[in-house]
């Protein structure tokens, strides 16, 4: 039996990172268990901490003698599981952060919050006792308790709020009567509601059976049998838009829970995909709990209590609900799975991918992956054999995909258009306004930080290095936020020759102006972050577009992500230009999925879709296939740029992020971190680039500078991480702040 555990004290004292042996008294026994919340005392005087358990055992690291005792298990916050501490310890290696982080991410609610309580008043006496008790108070000129007595006579039970505020009371007033028994106050437990009008959503509905195609029916087939064979290798669905892949979801998720088992279904953000949270919330009815980034804490709190006590059984919710304490989770669905919200931009900068991967390990689940324009990533990892991979090709009832058209806005400079519109998306657009069918008009702007074209012939001026765009800064440099190359900018396009050279910019409020000047009468509904800052606005926005209420939709990526509207018949794209050449070897990748994505929401009900992609680059294989909606031809063309340039997945790549408040003292950090790794690199089996300047120079008054790794084999990265790590410790890194990120998605 073991006598001693190995303790991390509580998670908010960061600089404590490592764990503290301590002797299991023996009044806790067998009831001690990895995972647990525990008191210990801690220090020269002993005062009482919170710690965590990690590990169980029978033999001591230091002598016995200088052991102290854990005190005991804390009766307070949610006490997690065992699987989530190893999980943890699993993300600190991986990626490359303290336990400290990994513990901070994978428990996202700590510390105990304040249960919501409902508390109701009820009479207590028979309504004979309680007149003559009436009679008596008014005897003795208890005006207080009369007008509370009177209230219960007219009505047995109240709410306790409501009971003080109509009879003016104050609680004291209660408190007294209930002594006497003159009244009974209870008390119970109030969930906070996740997410707006979800009772709305249950009541009245009857949870069914999904009823599944016959491509829906095989592929649902194909991943139970392998299921039920033992076979726990990753699922990975590419079905085209439209192809009803939530139904799938809904079929294998309603196979797991009539097991008595429990799921996780992970989308990119709740607030911009109300719609599939209300088709689970139909399906599952009160079995489902929501996350989403605005919740309250308390809110967030009750979700994850309701998790822990079993009393649900279907968690949704971003890259967080991850992390949803089950204890018996039998499947993980990660909708629109090459969504780069997957990806953390903080430490640790894990991916929920890798990270479910992992605990669906530690449980014996099944991952399951779904995506139109699946990640570059899984998609190789799928015909490696590492993944199962299953497609449906054809859209629901057969609906055609929508027809594309790509415009070249070179040739409609050349015609003299300089409108934000082409010429056929003006036709198009007014085609629609006539028939009363809605469109959506879609603004590229990922990666919107100035690269510099050429409007003549659409020439793009790329660093001679890296293959990515130079970025136009402000002191009119040129740089690559890869190697660190720069030069002036461009005044003539190296192509063509001309003058015609700048930054590209764009913006919604600029396109919403241009529709009601050159369309008179239209109705517009913009979506952005300017027009979404409140709670509800997302659901408001989309439910309205919904309800026919407007004509056009315009915003950013957020209005293409999953979203279905039976009445959109027309899409434009109005700048796809914009994420293909942002500093970024994804850059390809994150334009096809947005523009295949975009395109997707057309024509997904009875009437055909029609898309209008307006591009200066209209030849590029992203751009093409994503007209094409050919997935296999761009990953074909993908692939082998990934291999030739030696870019993830078919390498490895690590990045180093420094950053510091002086700029002089940062580049000097940063060259002694290159010295560093070029003496553990003395085989040169990895090449290492830079350090350069961050994507953007300084934050916050903190500049930056990141170093590239790349490498064949990521356990090699791994290692060489973990060799610099000792390093960082020493006094002239005090003052730099440096964080690690594996397959860096999202920049610095």
């Amino acid at each position: 039996m073991a006598r001693y555990a190995k303790v991390i004290v509580d998670i908010s004292l960061e600089k404590l990172d490592r764990t503290f042996t301590y002797r299991i008294p023996g009044a806790l026994g067998d009831a001690l268990q990895p995972g647990m919340e525990v008191k210990v005392p801690f220090g020269n005087a002993n005062r009482q901490i919170a710690g965590y358990v990690l590990e169980l055992t029978d033999t001591a690291e230091y002598d016995e003698g200088r052991l102290k005792e854990i005190l005991a298990i804390s009766p307070k916050g949610m006490q997690i599981e065992g699987q989530l501490i190893r999980l943890a310890a699993w993300m600190r290696r991986a990626y490359g952060c303290t336990m400290i982080q990994a513990l901070k991410t994978v428990l996202p609610v700590k510390r105990q919050m304040q249960e919501k309580q409902r508390r109701q008043v009820y009479l207590v006496p028979s309504r004979d006792e309680a007149e003559r008790i009436l009679t008596e108070l008014e005897r003795k000129s208890q005006p207080a308790r009369f007008r509370v007595m009177a209230a219960l006579l007219d009505k047995p039970v109240w709410e306790y709020g409501e009971l003080l505020k109509t009879c003016h009371v104050a609680p004291e007033v209660l408190r007294k009567m209930e002594e006497l028994a003159y009244l009974s106050v209870k008390s119970q437990v109030v969930f906070r509601k996740s997410l707006p009008g979800e009772e709305a959503i249950v009541a009245g509905e009857t949870p069914g059976v999904c009823r599944l195609n016959r491509a829906q029916r095989q592929v649902a087939d194909g991943i139970l049998q392998g299921l039920e064979a033992g076979d726990l290798r990753p699922c990975l669905l590419r079905g085209v838009t439209g192809s009803g892949k939530t139904e799938v979801y809904m079929e294998l998720i309603g196979e797991v829970l009539r097991k008595g088992r429990q799921a996780i279904v992970l989308i990119p953000e709740i607030a911009l995909t109300y719609q599939t949270v209300r088709r689970f919330y139909r399906r599952f009815g009160h079995k489902v709990a929501v996350l989403h980034s605005r919740l309250s804490q308390g809110e967030r709190h009750d979700q994850f209590e309701l998790a822990r006590k079993g009393k649900i059984q279907v968690m949704i919710g971003p890259r967080s609900a991850l992390f949803a304490p089950f204890s018996n989770l039998g499947m993980i669905v990660i909708d629109e799975e090459h969504e780069n919200s997957y990806k953390s931009e903080i430490t640790p900068r894990y991916h929920a991918r890798e990270t479910a991967i992992y605990r669906a390990e530690l449980s014996g689940a099944l991952v399951v992956m779904g995506s139109a324009t699946p990640s570059v990533d899984a998609y190789y990892r799928a015909l490696r054999g590492e993944y199962r991979l299953f497609t449906m090709e054809e859209r629901v009832e057969k609906r055609p995909l929508p027809k594309a058209t790509v415009v070249d806005l070179r040739k409609e400079l050349m015609e003299g258009n300089r409108s934000v519109f082409s010429g056929i998306l003006r036709e198009k657009l007014n085609d629609r306004l006539k028939k009363r069918e809605q469109t959506l008009l879609f603004l590229n702007r990922r990666g919107l930080a100035g690269f510099v074209t050429c409007r003549s012939c659409g020439h793009v001026v790329k660093c001679s290095h890296c293959d990515v765009s130079l970025t136009l800064h402000k002191n009119g440099r040129m740089i690559c936020h890869y190697c660190g190359h720069e030069e002036p900018a461009a005044k003539r396009c190296p192509a063509c020759g001309s003058a015609y050279m700048g930054a590209l910019r764009a913006g919604t409020q600029q396109i919403e102006e241009a529709l009601y000047r050159e369309f008179p009468g239209i109705r517009v509904l913009r979506m952005d972050a300017d027009t979404t800052r409140t709670r509800d606005a997302y659901e408001e926005i989309l439910g309205k577009f919904s309800a026919g209420e407007a004509d056009v939709l315009l915003g950013t990526q957020m209005i293409v992500k999953g979203h279905d509207f039976p009445g959109v018949t027309l899409v434009g794209a109005l700048a796809a230009d914009l994420s293909l050449h942002a500093s970024d070897y994804r850059a390809a990748e994150r334009t096809f999925q947005l523009l295949a994505q975009a395109a997707g929401r057309a024509g997904r009900g009875e009437k055909p879709g029609e898309v209008v992609i307006q591009t200066y680059s209209p030849e590029h294989y992203s751009i093409e296939t994503a007209a094409g909606q050919d997935y296999p031809a761009f990953y074909q063309r993908e692939i082998l740029y990934r291999k030739l340039m030696g870019y993830p997945p078919a390498w490895g790549l690590l990045a180093v992020y420094i950053s510091g408040p002086q700029e002089e003292r940062l580049d000097m950090g940063a060259a002694a971190v290159r010295a560093v790794l070029d003496r553990l690199n003395k085989e040169e089996e990895l090449q290492i680039i830079g350090p350069a300047v961050g994507a953007v120079s300084r934050v916050q008054d903190q500049y930056r500078r990141v170093i590239y790794i790349k490498g064949e084999q990521e356990e090699r990265l791994i290692a060489l991480r973990e060799a610099l790590e000792p390093f960082l410790e020493a006094e002239c890194f005090a003052s730099l702040h440096i964080q690690f990120d594996r397959n860096p998605m999202n920049g610095y």
